[in-house]
């Protein structure tokens, strides 16, 4: 139990909006912690859950995978792991305990011949005699030159039964090696669109790394490239990006995508629900019987994922991997960093600022509970738990009119009522940390605000792609652009030096 103090009413009004459907009147996670550096397949990027604004009565849920992917690294590029676990969990009661429903995604690789004898894993040109045609298929025709390849399962847990989803064999998508080896790549992707018995879809495949941050800057010790701090109308640009660079243009990340009926998670439409991913690895211990050994173990978690941002810029580097480790239902062990955020301590040494470093319940209510629930204290009755919180009830944006600050700029279909794939969260971050809740703060932000370079069609004016699996086409190996600072299109390496926020 940690000491209560007082919620303002902005705190009360903020999360009201935000979780209850209320319409105000107006880093994700990459490389963040030491060990799970070392494990990209289960390192869990970003996590997002919306209601999807093609369909309303479904809802959706998308985690990604193996950070900052160079389109051209060849031979091998990317694929998810056989011996990872990947999941998606979801608390339907408001417990705190993310096991009411359980969706999980298995994956077995295969090298197809002849490509066991080839130093390569993809080849394909079309009229070349000797040659596969290029890769146009999953499966059947079109599929020769596709020397590895991933099938996948997805079951549902419930109560303790588990049910196969598939309705078929399932292909993952592959990386998306150039236009020579994969001519009609978007055709090829949408064949990986798989129908689940439950009435919803799957996908899980290569796509466009869609969060967007000015990642060089922000981890040089805050060294942004004009103050840190947007004027009125750089804030309402949600297609351009003021004075940051984009340094996730051109790279590609490994996306699982699951669309559910809404009806098929809870009997009442107007639930709030909370979500996160976790990854897991087995566990192997080698034990004997009958004149036999077997290889027995449980999973156990390396990486999991809510709410962006929390393990990257909240959590002590020290207790980073024992963080990830850890159910999000026993998130008290790490509420210190909410109540006492470093973060906002670092800000204000940084700018001059006087940003609240403690007693931040505002922080705790904001990630850590559903509406309603007492933020002075964290019980098994009362559980602070981690979770992305999605109000059912509040009905989707469609994509051109999507603001990129969600609740903040009162578009309460965006996070932290859940999270779409475009909200700008290391703004809103930056500046619920700042105290947004409980006051006005200033327009903190990176300088980057939208996913500049989104390719394929379905796309946008400020980068969001329309249709499901909603992360728009990967950049291919052969054509990708990084655009860098300096360059066309980009903005300038150096800008002002003055970084303090007035």
């Amino acid at each position: 139990m940690f000491k209560p103090i007082l919620l303002t009413a902005s705190v009360a009004v903020a999360m009201t909006s935000i979780l209850a459907g209320i319409h105000p009147t107006q880093a994700a996670s990459h490389r963040e912690a030491p060990q799970i550096a070392l494990d990209p397949t289960a390192d869990i990027t970003d996590v997002y859950a919306f209601r999807s604004w093609n369909n309303p009565d479904n809802v959706v849920f998308i985690m990604n995978v193996i950070p900052a992917q160079e389109p051209s690294s060849g031979p091998n590029y990317f694929n998810f792991d056989d011996e990872v676990l990947y999941r998606m969990h979801l608390d339907t009661n408001q417990n705190g305990i993310a096991g009411d429903i359980v969706y999980e995604f298995r994956f077995d690789t295969e090298i197809r011949t002849p490509f066991d004898d080839l130093p390569v894993a993809y080849a394909g040109v079309d009229g070349v005699p000797g040659l596969p045609p290029g890769i146009t298929a999953l499966d059947g025709p079109g599929s020769e030159g596709l020397g590895l390849r991933q099938r996948y399962t997805v079951t549902e847990v419930r109560d303790g039964e588990s049910r196969d989803l598939g309705t078929g064999t399932m292909f993952t998508v592959p990386s998306n090696i150039g236009p020579r080896t994969m001519p009609f790549y978007e055709s090829l992707a949408e064949q990986g669109v798989y129908p689940l018995n439950n009435g919803g879809k799957v996908f899980t495949g290569q796509r466009d790394e869609t969060f967007y941050i000015d990642l060089g800057s922000t981890f040089d010790t805050l060294n942004f490239r004009a103050p840190p701090i947007l004027n009125g109308t750089q804030d309402s640009q949600d297609d351009f990006n003021p004075f940051g660079n984009d340094m996730f243009s051109g790279f590609n990340v490994n996306t699982i995508a699951i669309e559910v009926p809404i009806s098929d998670i809870t009997d009442d439409p107007n639930e709030v629900i909370g979500m996160y991913a976790s990854t897991s690895r087995q566990q192997l211990k080698t034990i004997f019987r009958n004149g036999a050994s077997l290889e027995l173990g449980s999973f156990i978690r390396v990486a999991r994922m809510a709410n962006p941002l929390v393990n990257e810029l909240l959590i002590g580097t020290g207790q980073k991997d024992r963080w990830n480790a850890t159910n999000p239902r026993r998130e008290s062990r790490f509420v210190d960093f909410y109540l006492n955020p470093r973060l906002a301590a670092v800000l204000n040494l940084a700018f001059g600022t006087d940003f609240p470093v403690s007693d931040r319940t505002d922080l705790v209510a904001a990630l850590l509970k559903f509406p309603g629930q007492d933020p002075y204290e964290c019980s098994e009755d009362n559980r602070c738990s981690d979770l992305l919180r999605l109000n059912l009830s509040v009905d989707p944006t469609d994509p051109d009119f999507q603001n990129r600050l969600g609740l903040l700029g009162g578009d309460v279909a965006g996070f932290p009522n859940g999270r779409r794939p475009n909200d700008d969260v290391t703004d809103i971050v930056l500046r619920v940390v700042a105290g947004a809740l409980l006051g006005p703060v200033p327009n903190l932000g990176d300088g980057v605000n939208f996913n500049i370079g989104a390719p394929g069609s379905n796309v946008t004016f400020n980068g969001i792609y329309r249709n499901f699996p909603y992360l728009p086409t990967p950049h291919d190996g052969r054509n990708r652009r990084h655009i860098d600072c300096d360059e066309a299109g980009a903005n300038p390496c150096f800008l002002s030096s003055s970084t303090t926020p007035q």
